[in-house]
């Protein structure tokens, strides 16, 4: 993710990149696998591996971990270190710029420690190879001197697992992806698993909150824990000022509202990129870079940042065409229905 886009991103009450206030509640994050609400399957089937890894006295196999942001890979990555008892090593693909990066950050793991990459998808195409032997074999191939007295020296590599997340699953390379025994897709959270989430952290954080609240602030939570409790933060500021401290539905309602947020978790962004499309071009289809240039923010931003949610919403058609509105858009927004035409099955995510 570029550092505009970040910064775009992050400028969002519902933005999913995360910030400075997200990374100080560390104590909202469950440390173990039954402590973790939502995402069952892929809890089922890394509690058979995570035992009969330890049953064998050996590291996990290497999981790769693709899926929108805010869902809670790098959770679930410190989830499987705590499953496993061994350490964890955190880094980014951004971060191992060469050879001597990753090869520093390996030689430091412990045996069998968990060994973490976020944003694998950016790694380097000279990291990544290296990378290769070492997930296979345990070991890298370092050059020593340049030129004719160049030689390759192999350096034997703890036996350590590696845990790689993406939201671009498409641009892990497929020999990278091939070297992952073990791989899981993030879906988004329903209302049910959120409102638990909701609960469950204000409960940490020492906020009282009734049934009706934790509903509300959980179904505009856009499927995303890092939202639901971002939202939860902000209603429980406003319930201190404007209330007696306790989120009630009214409460939650009214402090959402004045953060700009509506009943579907739609923020103003998500607003005005749908009444421009019916505004300005009757309802589509029009193409992402005529959009791009009109709104004012990266290709890339609402291509990962806005568009997922409102497709999943079924507001939003994107077609090999272009974007178009669908008739429950205009209805939500009270906007007129251009009555377009038949536009192309949408394209996947």
């Amino acid at each position: 993710m570029s550092e505009r886009k970040r910064q775009a991103d992050a400028a969002r009450v519902v933005g999913v990149t995360k910030n400075s206030e997200d990374e100080s509640e560390l104590s909202l994050r469950p440390r173990k696998l039954k402590e973790m609400i939502g995402q069952e399957k892929i809890k089922q089937n890394l509690h058979i591996s995570i035992q009969a890894a330890r049953e064998r006295g050996e590291p996990l196999d290497h999981v790769l971990l693709y899926g929108p942001p805010g869902l809670g890979k790098t959770t679930l990555s410190n989830i499987i270190a705590n499953e496993m008892g061994v350490t964890l090593r955190i880094t980014s693909g951004p971060a191992l710029e060469k050879p001597k990066d990753l090869a520093g950050a390996l030689t430091s793991l412990e045996p069998g420690s968990v060994f973490f990459i976020d944003e694998i998808h950016r790694l380097s195409r000279t990291v990544e190879e290296v990378l290769y032997s070492a997930m296979e074999d345990f070991r890298m191939d370092i050059v020593i001197g340049q030129g004719p007295a160049a030689r390759t020296v192999a350096m034997q590599i703890p036996p350590f697992t590696l845990i790689g997340a993406t939201t671009r699953a498409g641009m892990v390379s497929a020999p990278m992806r091939d070297r992952f025994g073990i791989q899981h897709n993030f879906d988004l959270y329903e209302s049910d698993d959120l409102n638990l989430i909701v609960r469950r952290s204000a409960e940490i954080i020492g906020v009282e909150i009734d049934a009706d609240g934790s509903i509300e602030i959980a179904r505009r939570s856009r499927g995303t824990p890092r939202i639901a409790n971002r939202l939860l933060r902000r209603v429980r500021d406003y319930a201190q000022v404007r209330a007696n401290g306790v989120i009630t539905q009214q409460i939650a309602d009214e402090a959402l509202r004045m953060l700009d947020i509506d009943v579907l978790g739609l923020d103003p962004f998500d607003q005005r990129y749908l009444t421009a499309i019916v505004e300005k071009f009757d309802g589509g289809p029009v193409g992402l870079e005529t959009l791009s240039a009109m709104l004012g923010e990266e290709k890339d931003t609402i291509e990962d940042m806005v568009e997922p949610f409102l497709m999943r919403l079924g507001f939003l058609n994107r077609t090999s065409r272009g974007r178009a509105i669908t008739r429950s858009a205009c209805v939500h927004l009270n906007l007129p229905w251009k009555n377009p035409e038949p536009s192309e099955p949408t394209l996947p995510l």
